[in-house]
């Protein structure tokens, strides 16, 4: 047969599209041609391809015009995860292996020069894509991917290390001794999600900004950090993820497929809530994702994780105004002029900032050197819009040296994280979901705020000048404090707590 078809799979954003590889070899002037709107790293499959075969001991069939397609041909095709199909299109139009016994199978990997299998990217995001379609196909995946794409329930999974471990399986005529070193069902994994982290009690003191760090594990809301250098605003969040309620399998599937998808996913790290912290130089395009084709930026890498911003007022004006969208709404959608791409963006910004230029700004321990000017100029380069968005403020004081050194080790992670767990699950039991989660009509029917408590926000939010976005906000907060105080309806007391976090940048006017 001239003539052979071979099914893998492209990455659009976090699908994988199915596309089929079509081989044909025809006589005339020998020639090897890729089409199918394939990337430059594509392309470079033809060489790859023609040395992984011949140093296999398989016959490249070198005096043929080879005509391969990559179907649909307006999709992009991108990686050298097309190798292995390709090779094995090229087989299968030589008659070498049995083209009829490549149905019901799906391939992706990269062949080196000597026929070995590289692991590809997105390995998750195919094996979710077959599982959403119910497709009974088989995947065949290099060493590293195949473990990856055995994760997701009910999947079938090969693993073949190289070449002919894939190419024994498709023979015409069976082997009499068939012994594939590198060829082995990966068998899945039960999810059992026992993620470590570091531990809270390592802080020590700070006891508003631990309190601060519960309400918003329990309600899944946002938080800026304000004091001077060395106040421990780093410790806290790099510990926050810890203290969040443990991965669902569907939680942890996205999270791990996003990461898949850029290259960094780690198997270790399966269940685990991922804490990103982007250097403040990273770009707007950096942060929210994008590109030719578009990828995920670190919003989406923190998705069901912590996205922690250090140095929050250095970031770039425009990176810092494009998590404004993301923040409200859970996703991404990156447009451009030849395709859109869509990533999944449900992540808990943690900032962290000093107060001032020289970061003394109200220090007991040293003085701070700023103009008013000057610390005006540093605290606007976050704009009012993005601080409306973040719901709770908290000043993290310096610690003194008799404190730090003499301090006893404060609770733990374990102990909070329970505490948080029970507030989540009230909210949950409740209202179908976090409170920050809360719009419009439900956070009137579901905060269930008691009337003098009412009139001691609407009190609060005309002195201190607060947005209806502000205000709404300071009443998802009293609702997570009232959840984890097991009270019914929220109090003057939770509000009066709720209102106090939204003060620690009070000089900002």
């Amino acid at each position: 047969m001239s003539l052979s078809l071979v099914r893998s799979r492209a990455l659009v954003g976090l699908t994988a599209a199915q596309v089929t590889v079509e081989v044909h070899l025809a006589n005339g002037l020998p020639s090897f041609t890729l089409v199918g709107l394939a990337e430059t790293e594509v392309k470079e499959a033809r060489e790859r391809v023609r040395s992984a075969l011949q140093n296999s001991g398989l016959e490249f069939p070198s005096n043929k015009r080879i005509t391969v397609n990559l179907a649909p041909a307006d999709l992009p095709k991108d990686s050298g995860r097309f190798d292995l199909p390709i090779a094995l299109g090229i087989l299968a139009a030589s008659g070498q292996i049995d083209g009829n016994k490549l149905a019901g199978h799906e391939f992706a990997g990269e062949l080196s020069l000597s026929g070995e299998l590289r692991p590809v990217r997105g390995a998750l995001a195919m094996s979710l894509a077959l599982h959403a379609q119910a497709a009974q196909s088989t995947l065949v995946l290099p060493p590293g991917s195949a473990e990856e794409a055995a994760l997701v329930p009910d999947t079938l999974v090969f693993r073949a290390a190289h070449l002919l471990d894939v190419v024994q399986q498709f023979l015409p005529k069976a082997p009499d001794n068939p012994q594939a070193t590198g060829w082995a069902r990966v068998q899945p994994v039960p999810f059992a999600a026992q993620a470590t982290y570091a531990d809270l009690a390592d802080v020590k003191g700070q006891a508003g900004p631990k309190r601060a760090l519960e309400i918003a594990a329990a309600g899944g809301h946002s938080l800026l950090l304000v004091g001077p250098p060395g106040s421990g605003k780093s410790m806290l969040a790099q510990r926050f993820a810890g203290l969040l309620p443990t991965m669902t399998t569907t939680q942890a599937l996205e999270s791990a497929a996003v990461a898949s998808l850029a290259g960094r996913f780690r198997l270790e790290q399966f269940g685990q809530r991922p804490t990103l912290a982007p250097h403040h130089t990273a770009s707007a395009v950096a942060l929210v994702g994008g590109g030719s084709p578009p990828k995920p930026g670190e919003i989406s890498l923190a998705h069901e994780g912590v996205l922690f911003l250090d140095e929050l007022p250095e970031f770039p004006r425009a990176a810092l105004e494009a998590l404004r969208e993301p923040l409200e709404t859970g996703h991404i959608r990156i447009s451009r002029a030849a395709r859109q791409a869509e990533f999944p963006a449900r992540f808990q910004l943690i900032a962290a900032m000093n107060p001032c230029p020289c970061g003394y700004l109200g220090s007991t321990l040293k003085a701070c050197r700023c103009t008013p000017d000057q610390v005006s100029r540093y605290q606007g380069r976050i704009s009012g819009p993005l601080l409306d968005r973040l719901d709770l403020h908290i000043e993290v004081p310096a610690i003194s040296p008799d404190e730090l050194l003499g301090a006893p080790s404060g609770e733990t992670t374990a102990s909070i994280r329970a505490r948080c767990a029970a507030a989540r699950e009230r909210s949950v039991a409740r209202q179908g979901k976090a409170n920050q989660a809360l719009q419009g009509k439900e956070i009137d029917l579901y905060v269930l705020l008691d009337p003098p408590a009412g009139k001691f926000l609407n009190t609060a939010a005309a002195r201190l000048g607060w947005s209806a976005r502000s205000t709404h906000r300071a009443l998802k907060v009293a609702r997570t404090i009232a959840d984890l105080a097991g009270a019914q309806h929220t109090q003057v007391t939770h509000v009066a707590e709720a209102v106090q976090y939204r003060r620690a940048l009070k000089m900002l006017g």
